[in-house]
């Protein structure tokens, strides 16, 4: 080891730096052996892996594991989405059939006030008509009336209605 030191300290008198003396309370920077590390080339080419059919058997059976961890993993997930997928879907029929609700609503109001018979009476009188005369009127459900039943066709004669 002192050797080692003094070689170190007369490459460094050598190379021109100046020269440390180690104090009496302070310590030297190498205060052990130096380390000196070689490399060498290993060829492994010669050797041959040797099967280890235990070794195998193991790494298909951590393989169909994982596999099937892998499936499980997937299909939660895809079920989790989809679950999710419908309940938008499901919202937007709800908001549909409110709205489609609404509407028919409106019409249904819209249908009763222009079905009205005082209305429907003021424009006819506004527009010119006036009501039916006496005979003027054939009503076409007589035979529903009658409790026949429907007629599909009949023999009758038919009679006309003189013109003005």
């Amino acid at each position: 080891m002192a050797a080692a030191a003094a070689t170190f300290h007369d490459a460094e008198l050598a190379a021109g730096l100046p020269a440390e003396r180690p104090e009496a309370g302070r310590r030297s920077f190498w205060t052990g052996t130096p380390e000196i590390y070689f490399s060498k080339a290993i060829d492994n080419s010669r050797l041959v892996k040797m099967e280890d059919p235990q070794r195998n058997r193991e790494m298909k059976h951590f393989g169909t594991a994982l596999a099937c961890l892998f499936l499980l993993v997937f299909t939660y997930a895809w079920q989790h989405f989809k679950a999710i997928e419908y309940g938008y879907q499901i919202e937007s029929a709800k908001r549909e059939l409110s709205e489609r609700t609404e509407m028919n609503h409106a019409l249904r109001l819209e249908d009763a006030s222009l079905r009205d018979p005082e209305r429907i009476d003021v424009l006819a009188r506004r527009m010119g008509l006036v009501p039916p005369q006496p005979g003027q009127v054939i009503r076409m459900d007589v035979g529903a009336a009658e409790g026949q039943g429907p007629v599909m066709a009949s023999v009758e004669p038919v009679t006309g209605i003189p013109g003005r």
